[in-house]
C-alpha cells in the first residue's frame, strides 16, 4: 500500500499521545485532582481515540476494502461485512 510507512508512523504518534493522556489521567487520580478536571481529560482522550479509529477505518476502506471490491467475489463480500461490523461497533461505543 502506498504511504503505508507514513500512515503507520502517524498512527504510532497518535497512539503515543493517547497513551500519554491515559497516564496523565492515572496521575490525576493518584493526586486526587478535581473530578471535573479528570472528566475533561477523559473526554479529550476519548475524542483522540475516536479520531484515531475513524482515521484507521478510512484507511481500511480506501485500501483494503476498495482493493477487495475491485477483485470481486466472496472476499469482497467478506471485507464489506467486516467493515460494516466494525462501523457498527464504533457507532455503539
Amino acid at each position: 500500500m502506498p504511504g503505508h510507512a507514513t500512515i503507520k508512523h502517524d498512527s504510532a504518534v497518535r497512539l503515543r499521545r493517547v497513551e500519554g493522556q491515559i497516564r496523565g489521567l492515572q496521575r490525576m487520580v493518584d493526586e486526587d485532582k478535581y473530578c471535573i478536571d479528570i472528566l475533561t481529560q477523559v473526554s479529550a482522550a476519548t475524542s483522540a481515540l475516536r479520531s484515531f479509529s475513524l482515521s484507521l477505518l478510512e484507511e481500511h476502506l480506501a485500501h483494503c476494502v476498495a482493493e477487495a471490491t475491485l477483485k470481486g467475489g466472496p472476499e469482497a463480500q467478506a471485507k464489506v461485512k467486516e467493515a460494516t461490523d466494525a462501523i457498527a461497533r464504533l457507532v455503539r461505543s
